[in-house]
């Protein structure tokens, strides 16, 4: 198919043939590689996806919470079996309709107390969260291929909001803990590959000076989702648990509407796909106005293989350079997501006020989307990614140590210890993007996001038993997240290096 479609540039006209670029990446640089309003809105309206993906991860932390219960006295004015000293375990002892004790709270206000689990053992009360995380992991492998092969990364984003946002919704009518966590393993299936999507979308819209900065929007979206979650709580805090799933739910289905009719396609991923005059179009639209570059004598080097749904996944198992990388990101980014996922539904079990310190641990994610803004600007990947890794492990198994010292102690070291692991993981899926080229871009990081998720799937059964003794959790955590940063050291340096576009290509820049 021919093209001579003559497209806009930068401010002056390249009169001059030479100045043509010659590569699909110096040619896109010229396009976009100034930071436009289109390119703004964009970035906005797909970096949007994270909020709703940061309630639904954490919505858990209140649904599935522990509940405060008191003994109630006796029509003498004494306490009978129930004294009002007991710990947690004591109300095992007691029957579960024994008058003598009853919930602080409306027995519908959380799962633990409706379907009378406070006894259940910590698989059973850790299952539904666990079997989120299980779903992440098998949306992960099963759909994030699709983004690189026949879907594309906007179609993707757009059936994930819509899958997660109706299993949402279908959650409301649960009515015991085994339909319920079926549904949350719906859940996420369709929640697994939004972050992806988004992150992947957002940074080919723009040239290589702003993926970072760009990629950093995604991060503050999803804290400002995370932070939205205890406001919720609060203000329905008498009521039952399934309202917050039906405000955390029914938004997003709105915005998949929004993504599908106003959110553009990758030019990147059209060109390698030979979808050059759907590229060039998307192109116009969203690059700074007065500039005249043609597109006529362009060849895109196009991949030695051919793309189908999982053979993006096949070529990075089968290249070794992209399996050794891909290896070594997936231990690293495990550890982070131990802390990431694990120490959120951990903070039932600290002696302080849970609402405050969910509020406080969504907050710490701003200033880390802030530190990792600074960070992918000016200091290497590998370095940064390494003492926060070291940083936060140090804190977690600090939390266990002063757990009998001070409370505000260990919820200071737990916020330290849970920024640092944000910052970690943001920078990592960002070093991600730029270590693998766009034909296998999404898959890698999709399958690179499956090693925090399989991280919290350990995480509720961990917290689960962590009542009895604290090290389980966040002792485990530390260690996990210190041991597991070391391995970046094994990964090449990418700040400021352009990125590739196919596994030829990337081939070739090694040599």
């Amino acid at each position: 198919m021919t093209d001579s479609t003559p497209f806009l540039s930068q401010s002056e006209e390249l009169s001059d043939e030479s100045k043509q670029p010659s590569s699909l990446d110096e040619t896109i640089e010229q396009c976009i590689g100034h930071f436009g309003p289109a390119q703004l809105l964009q970035a906005i309206l797909v970096s949007l996806a994270w909020a709703f993906d940061g309630q639904q991860t954490f919505v858990s932390v209140f649904t599935d919470a522990q509940p405060t219960w008191h003994c109630t006295p006796s029509d003498g004015g004494r306490t009978s079996s129930c004294n009002s000293s007991s710990s947690f375990s004591d109300l095992c002892q007691l029957p579960g309709d024994d008058p003598s004790w009853a919930w602080d709270k409306p027995i519908y206000t959380s799962i633990i107390s409706e379907w009378g689990l406070q006894c259940a053992s910590s698989l059973i009360r850790g299952l539904p969260a666990s079997s989120f995380f299980f779903g992440c992991l098998l949306g992960g492998l099963v759909l994030a291929t699709l983004a690189d092969s026949s879907l594309g990364r906007k179609n993707l984003l757009v059936l994930s909001c819509a899958v997660m946002s109706a299993s949402g919704i279908l959650i409301v009518f649960s009515n015991n803990i085994w339909i319920y966590s079926a549904l949350k393993l719906f859940n996420g299936v369709g929640r697994s590959t939004i972050g992806t999507c988004s992150l992947v979308l957002c940074t080919e819209l723009v040239g290589k000076r702003w993926r970072g900065q760009v990629g950093v929007l995604g991060f503050i979206f999803f804290a400002l989702g995370f932070l939205s979650l205890p406001l919720i709580a609060y203000i329905n805090r008498d009521s039952s648990w399934r309202t917050i799933y039906f405000y955390t739910s029914v938004p997003t289905i709105f915005y998949t509407i929004l993504v599908h009719f106003y959110v553009r396609e990758s030019p990147r991923w059209l060109f390698v796909r030979g979808r050059k005059e759907e590229a060039v179009s998307i192109l116009k639209s969203i690059s700074p106005a007065g500039l005249t570059l043609s597109f006529s004598n362009l060849v895109v080097e196009k991949e030695s293989w051919n793309i189908d749904t999982y053979s993006a996944l096949k070529i990075l198992l089968s290249k070794k350079w992209a399996c050794q990388r891909l290896c070594v990101i997936m231990v690293v980014i495990f550890g982070t997501g131990m802390v990431y996922y694990g120490m959120p539904l951990g903070l039932g079990n600290l002696s302080f006020n849970l609402y405050f310190s969910v509020a406080f641990n969504a907050i710490s994610e701003l200033p880390a989307s802030l530190a990792t803004f600074f960070l992918v600007d000016r200091v290497n990947r590998k370095d940064s990614v390494l003492v926060l890794c070291v940083l936060s492990g140090g804190c977690s198994i600090l939390c266990v140590l002063v757990e009998t010292v001070s409370t505000v102690l260990q919820v200071g070291l737990e916020l330290v210890s849970y920024f640092s692991a944000c910052t970690a993981l943001n920078i990592m899926l960002i070093f991600t993007l730029e270590l693998f080229p766009t034909s296998v871009r999404n898959s890698a990081l999709s399958t690179a996001r499956q090693a925090p998720v399989l991280g919290g799937t350990f995480s509720p059964v961990l917290v689960a038993a962590a009542r009895s003794n604290g090290f389980i959790s966040y002792g485990i955590f530390g260690l996990a997240i210190g041991v597991c940063g070391l391995f970046v050291l094994l990964l090449p340096e990418t700040k400021g290096k352009p990125i590739s576009d196919t596994m030829d290509e990337e081939e070739h820049r090694q040599i």
